[in-house]
């Protein structure tokens, strides 16, 4: 049996993590201390409608907010967050090195070599294009992903009936922590290049080759 979803359509990214939390627990693989589904593809089409309101999940606002605001500085030391935010999560404490600093700050990563730059001066002149694309992980600093591995390979970018439709790629995404926080994120990029290009956003397509919940989640 493949335990998998391929292309189911969500209005927004609450309805995705609450259909997405139960097929996990009901047909989730046992593996290395989760339950997972592979190869999970699906679509959100108000991306905009970001916040998850489960009240199990009891999903924090103001750190995703944090987190965004944190990505938008392009600095990968946690101590920027713990500014932001008036702490900072062991998660980040436990991925940082000696200095602090963290691969999987999407901000950093999206932003270097002018990566967001680029998407938008491409869409701007060539609308049709299917180069607009946003590298995060880098098979060439596997040497630095002891700790902190980024679980977003990449984030790419279409303008489709005249709005910004996204496509993000991940190697790896825990549903509890990681999909809710990152889709807030991805879908506050998504329309925050719309803005740059004078259009609406559009649909948000999120896919995970892994996509489990920790067994202490479930």
């Amino acid at each position: 049996m493949i335990n998998t979803i391929n292309n189911k359509v969500f209005r927004n990214a609450n309805e995705a993590y609450e259909y997405l939390h139960d097929r996990i627990i009901q047909d989730g693989v046992d593996f290395a201390n989760t339950k997972a589904l592979f190869n999970v593809g699906f679509y959100i089409t108000d991306s905009q409608d970001n916040k998850i309101i489960n009240r199990e999940r009891n999903w924090k606002l103001d750190y995703a907010e944090a987190e965004w605001q944190w990505y938008l500085t392009g600095v990968p030391n946690i101590k920027k967050l713990g500014k932001i935010y008036g702490k900072i999560p062991q998660i980040w404490r436990s991925m940082a090195n000696d200095e602090g600093y963290v691969n999987s700050n999407y901000g950093y990563q999206w932003q270097r070599n002018g990566q967001i730059d680029y998407v938008v001066d491409l869409l701007k002149h060539r609308p049709d294009t299917r180069q607009a694309c946003i590298s995060i992980y880098d098979g060439k600093e596997c040497d630095k992903y002891e700790k902190d591995t980024p679980c977003t390979y990449a984030v790419q970018f279409t303008i489709v009936h005249g709005r910004l439709d996204m496509c993000v790629t991940m190697r790896s995404n825990d549903l509890w922590y990681g999909f809710c926080n990152d889709q807030y994120c991805f879908s506050k990029l998504q329309a925050l290049i719309a803005f740059k290009l004078d259009i609406e956003p559009g649909v948000y397509y999120h896919f995970a080759h892994n996509m489990h919940l920790y067994n202490d989640k479930i």
